[in-house]
This record gives structure tokens, C-alpha cells and sequence, in this order.
């Protein structure tokens, strides 16, 4: 069985980082898999991909005459035909990750589907059974003409034949399985995994440093704000000395060697989420698998990662007084071991690379 992963970014952000992983994991575990990315791709005469990303853009901004979401939506009108591809021929399974901005066009998508081949898509946000959002968060009064017409398309593409959708967390597969776009579709939950020989702890002197990681710090649903409300509060309360406070893209500049960021997890004490809404966090597995405990809110896949007070702490939605309590609680000479070690635990039981391989296996073979 030959699987062919398509993913529009070989490592830069998360839903790119959990697709190499399971690359890597499928691979050690007796599937022959390839992945092909944007960069491994033309699109017009020899020009780079990301031309078509660009076109893209162009035609969200002219229906909107706005650049608030620019970034935040798709409409897939271009990109790249990987079904020309020796890849695509030979795969037994097409197994889509994200593939937006300019890689798939809708167009590819629908012959892909067509082809007759076993089409899994792994949902890394909600786009591919939504409309043109990546994340719903904020965008109850924001449906457009670009948003039904991409709606309808991908309604007539998703009745020419079955695609198993696999999301990474039971959150968005409850999510998922109410969309108009899911009926008569298969949605699963497959968690991401990660290499647990990597991402281990390290032993260093306990100075109750915490840290915050987020690709775009500025990102309104990544909840910077709520992290901000908490430092001010220790300030204040406490003189600010007790607790050091690290943001990964704002302290300090993005790490893209994977080995100094493993490093730099196993360096802290606690690692802090306050996102407003995402999925199931790369970065907290990664800190988790360091022997890390983890706050954040109680929201999306975040609670089905962190047990509360067993492995760190799920705060009240939006309240950063409780953010600061599980803070607080976490980094408590009684509770921090128990928590670090039940971080490392879950890992290796929930998120090996074996574990998920292997329920990714019985997904294509099914």
C-alpha cells in the first residue's frame, strides 16, 4: 500500500510539522509514504508556487476590498494538478493535510476525488467542511457571496464520491459531523503524534519560567492578550520577580530547528496556552512530552490534552484570574513533579508515533 501525503508547507507551522511526523511514523512502521509540497511543484512556465497563492490573495481582496482576513481564508480557485504527478499514479491512498493558499485548487480537489482512489483528508482547522474559514471563530456575521459559492462547490465535489475526514480532536469532530458538508462523509478523530526520544526531559534548575509559543503572536485566537492580563497581575500582586514569562515570537525570535526547540521546552517549568480556540496544539504535546505541565483554557481539543490537575490545569474560558490560578498551581513544589511526570505519561500512552500510525493504517485500509 503506497500512501501520498500533500501538504502546501514542508515544516513552517503546525498542520506542516504534525504532517512530516506521521510521515516519519508510517515510514518506521512498514508503509511506504511519500509527500509532496508546494515548494515540490511548479505552476506556470517554471514559477514558483507560491505565484498562485498570490492570485489568490488578489481575488479575496478585490470581492472584499478589505485585508482583515486576508490571511484567514481560502478560496482555492488556483494551484497546482498533482494528479499529473508519478506520485499521484503510484499512491494507492491520497491522504490530504492542509493544502490551502495556492497548493490545491478546488478544480485538483474534485479530480482527485474523481480518480477512484482512497482520499483521506486530515482536518488540521475546519475549512474543508466548511465554507472559506479556516476557523468559525469571530465569523457568524461575515457569510459572503465567496463563501456560498465555495460552499457549493465543494457540496457538488464531496457527492462524487466518499472522503474519510479525520480531525486531531474529538472537539472539531463534533464540530465537523454537524456541518451540512459532512453528511454522507466518513469524520474521524485521529490524534497528531510525535517523537517521544526528541521531545524528552532534560534535567535543569527549576526557576519557574514559563512559556508561550504561537506562530503569530498577534493572532487575536491565539488569546496573547489574556497572557499580557497575567503578567500585569504578578507584577503587581506578587512584584513580578517570582514567575519569568517567555513568548516564543515576541521574547525571543521563531526557532525552526526542531532539536533547539526541544531543547528549549525541556529548559522551562510550565508551558501556557491561552488560546480562544484551536484545535489539538502541537506546542503542548511537544511540552508535554518534555515533562512540562500545561495551562490553558478550557476550549477546543485543549481539555482533551490536559487532564485537570493530574497533568495541568484547564482554566475557565477567558478568565485570566483562573489562568493565573492554575499558574500558580502548577508551578507549587507539591504538584509540579506529580504533573510533569503524568505530562510525559499521557504522551507516550495517547500520541506515540507507533499508536497513531497504526490508526492511521486501519483508516486506509477500511
Amino acid at each position: 500500500m503506497k500512501i501520498l501525503l500533500l501538504s502546501t508547507y514542508e515544516k513552517t507551522g503546525g498542520a506542516a510539522i504534525a504532517a512530516q511526523r506521521l510521515l516519519k511514523a508510517l515510514n518506521a512502521n512498514g508503509v511506504e509514504a511519500t509527500m509532496l509540497c508546494r515548494r515540490n511543484l511548479s505552476w506556470w512556465r517554471g514559477k514558483p508556487q507560491s505565484w498562485s497563492s498570490i492570485w489568490e490573495r488578489a481575488v479575496v481582496f478585490c470581492n472584499t476590498l478589505s485585508r482583515k482576513r486576508l490571511w484567514s481564508v481560502d478560496i482555492a480557485n488556483c494551484g497546482q494538478d498533482v494528479t499529473k504527478t508519478r506520485e499521484f499514479r503510484e499512491a494507492d491512498v491520497i491522504h490530504l493535510h492542509w493544502v490551502s493558499q495556492g497548493f490545491l485548487s478546488l478544480r485538483t480537489i474534485e479530480k482527485i476525488v474523481r480518480s477512484g482512489k482512497r482520499v483521506v483528508w486530515t482536518m488540521h482547522d475546519e475549512w474543508a467542511l466548511d465554507t472559506i474559514y479556516h476557523y468559525t471563530y469571530g465569523t457568524e456575521d461575515q457569510q459572503c457571496r465567496m463563501a456560498r459559492r465555495v460552499f457549493e462547490q465543494k457540496h457538488a465535489i464531496y457527492s462524487l464520491g466518499r472522503i474519510t475526514f479525520v480531525t486531531c480532536s474529538k472537539w472539531l469532530r463534533d464540530i465537523s459531523r454537524r456541518k451540512p458538508l459532512a453528511e454522507g462523509q466518513e469524520v474521524v478523530a485521529i490524534p497528531n503524534c510525535i517523537d517521544a526520544n526528541l521531545f524528552r526531559p532534560t534535567p535543569h534548575e527549576r526557576r519557574k519560567r514559563i512559556l508561550f509559543v504561537a506562530q503569530n503572536v498577534n493572532d487575536v485566537r491565539k488569546g496573547m492578550r489574556y497572557l499580557e492580563q497575567v503578567e500585569r497581575m504578578f507584577k503587581e500582586q506578587e512584584g513580578g520577580a517570582k514567575y519569568e514569562f517567555i513568548a516564543l515570537g515576541r521574547d525571543i525570535p521563531y526557532i525552526s530547528d526542531v532539536r533547539k526547540m526541544a531543547e528549549l521546552y525541556a529548559s522551562m517549568d510550565l508551558f501556557v496556552t491561552p488560546s480562544l480556540q484551536d484545535n489539538l496544539p502541537n506546542t503542548i504535546m511537544e511540552a508535554m512530552a518534555c515533562g512540562i505541565p500545561c495551562v490553558g483554557f478550557n476550549v477546543g481539543g485543549i481539555p482533551e490534552m490536559i487532564d485537570h490537575k493530574v497533568n495541568g490545569y484547564v482554566a475557565r474560558y477567558e478568565d485570566a484570574e483562573d489562568l493565573a490560578q492554575g499558574i500558580r498551581y502548577a508551578l507549587d513544589e507539591e504538584n509540579h513533579g506529580r504533573l510533569a511526570e503524568a505530562a510525559r505519561e499521557k504522551v507516550l500512552r495517547c500520541y506515540s508515533e507507533e499508536a497513531v500510525a497504526q490508526q492511521y493504517i486501519d483508516c486506509y485500509k477500511s
